[in-house]
C-alpha cells in the first residue's frame, strides 16, 4: 500500500458509531483491529466480539461493560494526557454492551485469536508505567497490555506519551519477519492524539523493496498502519505532547514483542 493508504486522517475511516474503524479486511492484513467509539451522555452500544479478543480502553470519560454475565465498571479518565486508565478485556465469541452515563470516547483494540480467555477487569494501579529513553528521546509508556504484563491470546497494546519537542519510536525498528529469539512478525496500528490541537510526524521506511513508506503529518484522530517496515521516529512538535496507542498482533505461535533496530541508527540511551 502507498503512504497515502497507510495514513488515515481523522474521519477518513469513520463508519457508523465509530470515529475510526480499522478491521483486518479493511487494513489488508490478518489480525490487528482498532475502533474508536464515541458515546453521548446516557448512550450505549451493543458489541459482538466475533473471532477476535478486544480491550475496551477509555480515552475520555468512563463507561460500564456487560459481558459474559460480568458487569465491569471503568472509571476512565479525563483525557489520554491525564494518566493511566482502567480497562476491560472481552473474549472472542461474546456479546457485550458498552454504556456511558456522562458520555465519552473509547478505544476498542482487537486481534483475531484462537483461545477464548475469560472477561476481565484491568485496574489502573496495576498498569506498569515505564520511563523509556533519555534526553530528547525520553517518553512515558503505559504497558497495560504488553506481552509480559496482561494475558491475551494474540493482542499486544501499549500507550506512549511523548513530550513536546521529543522523538519517540526511536531508533527506527521493525517486526515484520519471524526470526526465533530475535524478531516477531506483528502488524501494528498507531492511533494519535495531540495535546492542544497541534501536529506531529510519523515515519515508516521500507525494510524490503516495495515495502511500507510513510512520512505523515498527524493530528488528533489520525491513524497510521504499519504492515511492515522500519517505523519511527514519531515526532512531537514543541509545546504539544503527543499521545499514541499502539495495537499489535501477528501469526506467531508465541505472543511476544521482539524487534530489530535499524542498523544505521545509534541505540544507546534512546531505546
Amino acid at each position: 500500500m502507498t503512504g497515502q493508504q497507510l495514513h488515515l486522517p481523522g474521519g477518513r475511516a469513520a463508519r457508523g458509531p465509530y470515529a475510526l474503524r480499522i478491521d483486518p479486511g479493511e487494513a489488508g492484513w490478518s489480525h490487528c483491529a482498532l475502533r474508536v467509539l464515541e458515546l453521548g451522555p446516557g448512550a450505549s452500544h451493543p458489541f459482538a466480539t466475533g473471532d477476535s479478543e478486544w480491550i475496551v480502553l477509555p480515552l475520555t470519560g468512563g463507561c460500564t461493560v456487560q459481558v459474559d454475565g460480568e458487569f465491569l465498571e471503568l472509571l476512565g479518565r479525563e483525557s489520554v494526557f491525564s494518566g493511566v486508565t482502567d480497562f476491560a478485556y472481552l473474549p472472542r465469541d461474546a456479546h457485550a454492551q458498552i454504556a456511558s452515563g456522562a458520555g465519552g470516547r473509547f478505544a476498542l483494540a482487537g486481534a483475531r485469536c484462537e483461545r477464548r480467555l475469560p472477561a476481565r477487569y484491568g485496574p489502573a494501579p496495576e498498569v506498569p508505567v515505564e520511563a523509556r529513553g533519555s534526553g530528547v528521546c525520553a517518553r512515558e509508556v503505559h504497558n497495560f497490555a504488553a506481552a509480559d504484563t496482561f494475558d491475551c491470546d494474540r493482542l499486544i497494546a501499549v500507550e506512549v506519551l511523548t513530550p513536546g519537542g521529543n522523538w519517540s519510536s526511536y531508533p527506527p525498528h521493525k517486526h515484520d519477519e519471524h526470526l526465533p529469539g530475535e524478531e516477531a512478525e506483528l502488524e501494528e496500528i498507531y492511533y494519535f492524539e495531540i495535546e492542544g490541537g497541534g501536529v506531529g510526524y510519523q515515519r515508516v521506511s521500507p525494510s524490503r523493496p516495495g515495502g511500507a513508506d510513510v512520512l505523515a503529518e498527524v493530528r488528533s484522530g489520525d491513524a497510521v498502519l504499519v504492515p511492515d517496515g522500519w517505523h519511527g521516529p514519531s515526532i512531537a512538535t514543541p509545546g504539544h505532547t503527543m499521545y499514541y496507542l499502539n495495537v499489535m498482533a501477528g501469526p506467531g505461535d508465541e505472543r511476544e514483542w521482539k524487534i530489530r533496530f535499524h542498523p544505521d541508527h545509534r541505540t544507546e540511551g534512546y531505546r
